[in-house]
């Protein structure tokens, strides 16, 4: 199996299981606390389909990979028009990835109502609501799809 394909299948399982806690789960149990996961989850999935397109644009000599995550993430937003990617999904994308590294070095994340606070070091807040996740899980969904349309044919 290529590389590309085994990110395809970690994104793809990374999906479902995001999926399934936004669904089924989260109504289910109502805890707030689970946004984050279900973050997590969706944030891993687009990483992955990510690096599906560059180890299938790399596999097919278009691109190189670099070890610098920043000169990869900008070979994507170049890579991107080849799979019918809107410049507003990347731009969603760029937010899920900026709001991931917030969460992981923030100070302090809390409940407020109905959606969690992330309070970076800068006292920066960003909130994430299940509307956002379902946004979110969304795009991730739509890249996966193109992104198997275009590796399969």
């Amino acid at each position: 199996m290529e590389k590309f394909q085994e990110n395809l299948q970690e994104a793809i399982k990374a999906m479902q299981i995001a999926d399934h806690m936004a669904y089924v789960t989260f109504p289910l149990v109502n805890e707030q606390r689970l946004l984050l996961k279900i973050f997590d989850e969706i944030h891993k999935s687009i990483l992955s389909s990510i690096t599906a397109i560059l180890n299938y644009e790399c596999l097919h000599k278009h691109i190189n990979i670099y070890t610098d995550n920043q000169e990869n993430i900008k070979t994507f937003q170049k890579c991107a028009r080849e799979y019918n990617i809107s410049d507003r999904q990347i731009k969603t994308i760029m937010e899920i990835i900026e709001l991931n590294i917030d969460h992981k070095a923030s100070a302090m994340e809390f409940v407020r109502k109905d959606k969690i606070v992330i309070l970076s070091d800068n006292l920066r807040t960003r909130t994430l609501g299940i509307q956002k996740i379902k946004e979110y899980l969304l795009l991730a969904k739509e890249l996966l799809m193109k992104v198997n349309q275009k590796t399969k044919g």
